[in-house]
């Protein structure tokens, strides 16, 4: 009953979700077509003005039957035609920048929760000793720092001064994506800069909230049970105290992943790095339309099934948890 439950509340968001998305459009002054128009400097002749009129769905029907329009494309996997990129369907836009904002944004948020979690735990376990002292201002002062500011930084200094990265791009120009080792070397490569600024500038936060979930736990009465029974100290750091204080964290890490899908658009913008707070970007400048809408479309979906999935596993890391919602 509890999985039911969840099951039909995750319905009933995206519902809400995909609803929201098709009268966000409907509800910003202008259209696509102006925009279209404004780009070509007035050169579409009436017959083609009105031909992209029923592409983009410029008509005269009601509200309510454009809703069911666009819930039927939906359900047909289509998201429309990007102004930017026309006469480039919106879906492919989205297919070709997605792949780039996963490998770079979802890699460093995974790196950065291992990473932060890992020295949360032990600076916790180690409190008021050595590493916890070091490691602490470290990576809050790093937490502290812009984003943008520390990507300009690296971008300046690492690439423009000395040269030891490239300076944009997610590969060298000229070259076609493909799998062989050369193309995902010059990739990788590409990536080191805004994946380090991305990454120093998020793990003190997973580290600052692990570190403190920790010390509540810690003085729980069954640790100190467990350290009465004799149990290594590392056993009871990683299977009592850890799983139980990195409940809290999973949902964080589930909303960043989702974030993740979205991209990182000051990131992306500074290293012209083409996922899809890239595309975002030049989507609000160029005033697409339904390249936004399908944007936040996959954004605001991703989103809710990554809670919905959160929802489940606590089940697996909290029995408790579905004993609760059942009795509810």
């Amino acid at each position: 009953m509890y999985y039911v439950k969840k099951f039909i509340h995750f319905i009933v968001l995206v519902w809400v979700a995909i609803t929201l998305n098709f009268l966000m459009p409907h509800l910003m002054p202008g259209n696509p077509m102006e925009a279209l128009v404004a780009k070509s400097q007035g050169k579409i002749s009436p017959v083609v003005m009105h031909a992209l009129a029923l592409q983009f769905g410029i008509d005269n029907k009601p509200l309510w039957q454009k809703y069911i329009d666009y819930m039927t494309q939906l359900l047909h996997g289509n998201l429309g035609v990007s102004i930017t990129y026309y006469p480039v369907d919106v879906k492919t836009v989205i297919g070709q920048a997605l792949p780039w904002t996963l490998i770079l944004v979802g890699v460093t948020t995974i790196l950065a929760f291992l990473i932060g979690t890992l020295i949360g735990i032990v600076a916790a376990w180690r409190r008021n000793k050595l590493f916890d002292s070091i490691m602490g201002p470290i990576w809050m002062f790093l937490g502290s720092v812009p984003q943008f500011w520390l990507a300009l930084l690296l971008l300046y200094y690492f690439a423009f001064k000395l040269g030891w990265f490239p300076e944009m791009h997610s590969y060298n120009y000229g070259d076609s994506p493909s799998w062989s080792l050369k193309f995902l070397s010059d990739a990788v490569w590409h990536s080191i800069l805004p994946a380090c600024a991305l990454l120093f500038t998020t793990i003190g936060g997973w580290m600052l909230a692990m570190r403190n979930n920790m010390i509540q736990i810690i003085s729980d009465d069954f640790i100190a049970y467990a350290r009465a029974r004799g149990l290594r100290p590392w056993n009871i750091m990683m299977v009592y105290a850890a799983r139980n204080a990195i409940l809290p964290s999973v949902t964080q890490f589930a909303i960043a992943l989702g974030y993740a899908v979205g991209g990182q658009i000051l990131i992306e913008e500074i290293f012209s790095y083409p996922g899809i707070g890239y595309q975002l970007a030049q989507a609000v400048i160029t005033q697409d339309y339904p390249l936004m809408q399908g944007i936040f479309f996959i954004i605001a979906v991703v989103m809710l099934l990554a809670n919905f999935v959160v929802d489940i596993l606590y089940t697996r890391l909290d029995p408790r948890v579905r004993t609760e919602g059942a009795s509810a």
